[in-house]
């Protein structure tokens, strides 16, 4: 079977859901209503980051948190799908789409965060892009 490429990954389908957290891990509590949501909610998140602003990762569950009337959002997804984003829109903009078409995931992710080192664009893309919007690194 074909690996899966990041624009599927951002398309699956998913629809954000809310559950009951069975068991307490990375800081969520066993009983907390817990948002699973998706690529698609985490791009419209980014999406509406303004141009020379920037929010953490943290902020970011803690707001879908609230949007979806949950007590917290998944820590473990929200990276996966962070991730999902970020690569989805660099190979985008590889494929020629312009930069300002893109979701400008640089915004959410800086040059010293686990993931960034994950990403094909590496750390000095994302530092660029966060120099040019007058953003620390």
């Amino acid at each position: 079977m074909a690996k899966k490429t990041w624009a599927e990954k951002m398309n699956d389908g998913r629809e954000p859901v809310v559950e009951i957290a069975d068991k307490s891990f990375a800081g969520v509590e066993k009983g907390s209503k817990m948002l699973i949501a998706t690529p698609k909610v985490v791009d419209a998140y980014i999406r509406n980051i303004p141009k020379g602003s920037s929010a953490t990762l943290q902020q970011m569950r803690e707001d879908l948190a609230i949007e979806y009337n949950a007590d917290t959002t998944c820590p473990l997804t929200s990276g996966i799908f962070l991730r999902i984003v970020a690569e989805n829109a660099y190979d985008e903009f590889q494929n020629g789409k312009p930069l300002n078409k893109i979701t400008p995931f640089w915004r959410i992710v800086n040059s010293k965060s686990p993931t960034v080192k994950k990403l094909a664009c590496g750390p000095d893309w994302v530092r660029d892009q966060r120099k040019k919007e007058g953003l620390p690194e």
